[in-house]
């Protein structure tokens, strides 16, 4: 009776318990509230950043052409045209710099002997006519010389040649959207005062974000540049990257979950895990500068995609190894369990009950760690990622750049065309981080379906 009382005595009366609860429901509200602000705050930070981006990507821009696009082809589209219809242009227009043409794009010698030598030495591995062989580039005729470029350059590289060097697309002022839709009698004012230097300059509304864009290497001039070879590369390196990382990362997690000994070792092995997710970025540059680069480089041929996909997979591997341990871990016991007991091997019961159980957790965690491997840079310029390129990668030992590296070196140029053509980047890199994200969030939920199934 004298516990009873005595525990009464502990609880709080009436108006204590509402004061108490109403001091509870204050706590909670605040902080609900502060939840809620905190996500609008994000929510508004994505939506100013998309609109920035979008803002720089399209608008009118004053441009002026050296040779009008009507006066080379009915309507003014070179897209059309074959291999033999643009050499032609070419010569028409540039016959004088048809041997340069040979030397950037397809000579493999020297710059400095490329006159010298014969055309079977200069231009070794590359299709041109067989009786030109034994002849340099200054005993050919000019017409020997557009056939050597009409045999020898993909259709794609002269319809670029013909963009840049004959109609020379300058663009002389770029507008962003906003000053587009609400500016436009100060653009009509300026487009008058660059007729007055440039009779040719003429007012139009572009997206810098076009087909065109995303099929077009690499250029020194905004108007003709494009994101094919950092797109290539990009996706050479992620490939390489999660074909290293993935299976590494999901058998390092095995191990330490499944098999490992809980001794002093392997706990030590998993918070040196834990820690080294938390590394900047940059040192694993440099881990790859120093083994992958120079140490390796008779494996991966030097500063090549294969080097970067390696350096990227050790720089996600802990992010994959400690979700996809996570993801082992809260498959349920019974489940291996219930394996064991039926007679199955601890591999049988990993293979097929506890993987299929743990896969959306592990690819939850990939899609996170592919998401950061998509978007660093500071790891690929340490290992000599190409800030200007115009060759495609073609295989793991190519020199390449990536989108992460050319928007850079896009946004450190002054003028304000390249920060057009950076926000366009920004926009195709985005849209491949969604579709990389949407195809694994695809396979987990299969995963989940055949499990529930």
């Amino acid at each position: 009776m004298s516990a009873s009382v005595s525990q009464a005595n502990l609880l709080p009366t009436g108006a204590e318990f509402q004061k108490g609860l109403a001091r509870r429901n204050f706590r909670g509200s605040v902080w609900g509230r502060f939840y809620s602000l905190s996500l609008l705050v994000a929510i508004l930070a994505l939506i100013a950043l998309v609109l920035n981006i979008v803002n720089s990507a399209f608008g009118y821009a004053i441009t002026a052409y050296e040779v009008e696009p009507t006066a080379l082809v009915a309507g003014g589209d070179v897209g059309g045209l074959d291999a033999e219809q643009l050499v032609v242009i070419l010569q028409d227009y540039q016959e004088r710099r048809l041997p340069v043409y040979i030397r950037d794009n397809l000579s493999v010698v020297d710059p400095s002997i490329f006159t010298q030598v014969p055309l079977s030495e200069s231009l070794a591995g590359r299709t041109f006519p067989a009786e030109l062989a034994a002849m340099t580039v200054t005993e050919l005729t000019r017409d020997q010389q557009a056939a050597v470029l009409a045999a020898s350059l993909s259709v794609d590289t002269l319809r670029s040649l013909v963009e840049v060097e004959v109609i020379g697309e300058q663009v002389i002022h770029p507008y962003a959207l906003s000053e587009s839709l609400f500016e436009r009698s100060r653009i009509d004012a300026e487009l008058l005062e660059a007729l007055e230097d440039e009779p040719n300059a003429r007012l139009e509304f572009r997206s810098w974000l076009n087909f065109e864009f995303l099929t077009a290497a690499g250029s020194s001039d905004p108007a003709a540049a494009g994101v094919r070879t950092a797109l290539l590369g990009t996706l050479w390196v992620i490939f390489i990257t999660v074909l290293f990382a993935f299976p590494v990362g999901v058998g390092a997690a095995i191990y330490l979950e499944e098999y490992a000994v809980p001794n002093r070792l392997n706990k030590l092995i998993e918070t040196n895990i834990r820690n080294l997710a938390g590394v900047p970025s940059i040192i694993y540059g440099l881990l790859g500068l120093a083994v992958l680069v120079r140490s390796l480089e008779f494996i991966t041929q030097g500063r090549t995609i294969l080097s970067a996909g390696l350096t990227l997979g050790l720089l996600i591997l802990p992010v994959i190894i400690i979700n996809s341990q996570e993801a082992i871990r809260a498959v349920p016991s019974s489940i291996r369990e219930a394996s064991f007991g039926v007679g199955a091997t601890k591999w049988q019961t990993i293979w097929n009950q506890v993987l299929p159980a743990a896969m959306p957790g592990i690819l939850t965690g990939t899609i996170l760690a592919m998401s950061r491997a998509v978007g660093e840079t500071a790891p690929l310029i340490v290992i000599g990622a190409s800030t200007f390129i115009v060759t495609d990668p073609t295989s793991p030992f190519a020199k390449f750049t990536a989108l992460p590296i050319q928007i850079y070196q896009w946004t450190a140029r002054p003028q304000s065309e390249f920060r057009a053509i950076a926000a366009a980047a920004i926009i195709v890199l985005l849209v491949l981080l969604l579709l990389f994200n949407a195809t694994a969030i695809i396979l987990r939920q299969r995963y989940r379906k055949s499990l529930q199934g």
